[in-house]
């Protein structure tokens, strides 16, 4: 697993910039998660083999958003699971959510 990304504590809902966002995407080795500006959110597409997979993965990762009390945006179609990630309470991209997406990210690599 890569380094989490390291804020203070009281920076956790602090809304990150454009360019903070796309260096953490970078750093914290998110290739396939992109920024989109105007949704102020991180949005990934995952393919599993089947529907059974995509939504095994869809229950771990909603366990956990549940634990984290943080929970994403998404859609399923059938082998195909589109996730997003903002915090609304802040109103953009958090150091939450690319915790959350490197989480994700992991979590998808071991259910591949």
């Amino acid at each position: 697993m890569t380094d989490e990304l390291q804020l203070p504590a009281n920076e956790e809902l602090q809304v990150l910039g454009t360019e903070q966002v796309r260096q953490q995407l970078t750093e914290l080795e998110l290739p396939n998660w992109e920024y989109d500006e105007e949704e102020q959110a991180i949005t990934r597409w995952l393919a599993f083999r089947d529907f059974g997979q995509a939504f095994g993965f869809m229950t771990r990762v909603a366990l956990e958003a549940e634990r984290r009390q943080h929970h994403p945006e998404w859609f399923n179609l059938y082998n195909r699971v589109e996730i997003s990630f903002t915090t609304h309470d802040a109103g953009g991209v958090t150091a939450r959510d690319l915790e959350f997406a490197r989480w994700v990210e992991d979590m998808a690599d071991s259910a591949a």
